[in-house]
């Protein structure tokens, strides 16, 4: 049985550098109470006429990866494009990075699977490589959320989080089964699912319905999230797959070294520090 190693990374954000004070003149907030909550100081946003978009951000990372992975564009046998933005309703980002990038007729497939799509992403491709179908696997984690945020002091819970950029990996297969992904463990729970959502335009509710409610209340077409309900549910579920993905391996939480977890809110990640004594 085979095993997949990451063997090139790369990562592309734009230029655009919005700090919490530039967002504290557009609404009300401050450096403090942004630190205080997400430990967030700047993130990048998208810059009208930059040329940036999720895709091409996706194949700037990719690029780099990559290269990093010192092989040939032509040796990735699947592109897999994490994204809750993709460019288009349809089609899905994937392909337009494979045309980018000039890998002639490569397998594209789009995941949606919001802030774990990387993750998820990353599942699937070391599937396919431990069956043998796949030798070389490029993943890409990309998103333009700055153009589709309400920046006032009614969306800053969301706002003052999200920003723009992409990363990538070339997954790659090895036969040392020592090194590598060890494994991967995915839980979804749906009944949570609109408790960070973007809820129209979409098939339920498209724009000329809500053009014509004309409604200055309605936000559906903003993400919006309960903070405070993801927070509590986070930390559940965070401490429970470290610790199934230990026991998987016959691990302790003492023999970990590092851990790098989603990095969303620095709340999250200080309890999960403590939790585990890392």
């Amino acid at each position: 049985m085979y095993n997949s190693n990451i063997i090139g990374m790369g990562m592309y954000v734009p230029e655009n550098v919005v700090t919490n004070s530039d967002l504290s003149t557009i609404m009300d907030t401050s450096n403090e109470w942004i630190v205080e909550r997400t430990g967030i100081e700047e993130r990048r946003h998208i810059k009208k006429g930059d040329g940036n978009t999720t895709a091409t951000m996706g194949a700037k990372a990719a690029k780099i990866a990559i290269e990093r992975a010192d092989i040939n564009k032509n040796d990735i046998d699947l592109i897999l494009f994490a994204t809750l933005s993709p460019d288009y309703y349809f089609p899905g980002s994937g392909v337009i990075v494979q045309q980018l990038l000039e890998i002639p007729t490569c397998p594209a497939m789009d995941i949606r699977n919001q802030c774990s799509g990387f993750i998820y992403g990353l599942s699937t491709a070391d599937q396919f490589i431990k069956t043998g179908m796949y030798k070389n696997i490029l993943i890409i984690g990309s998103e333009n959320h700055s153009g589709g945020l309400d920046m006032t002091t009614r969306g800053r819970g969301v706002s003052v989080i999200f920003g723009d950029g992409a990363g990538a990996v070339v997954l790659s297969r090895s036969e040392d089964t020592d090194k590598g992904i060890l494994s991967t463990h995915l839980h979804s729970e749906g009944k949570f699912a609109e408790e960070l959502a973007l809820i129209g335009p979409s098939t339920n509710r498209w724009v000329p319905e809500i053009l014509e409610a004309d409604d200055p209340n309605d936000i559906s077409y903003y993400p919006n999230m309960n903070g405070q309900l993801v927070f509590k549910n986070a930390v559940v579920r965070f401490s429970e797959v470290i610790m199934e993905g230990l026991q998987q391996n016959k691990m302790t939480p003492d023999q970990i070294d590092m851990l790098i977890p989603h990095q969303a809110n620095l709340r999250i990640s200080q309890f999960i520090q403590r939790k585990f004594g890392l």
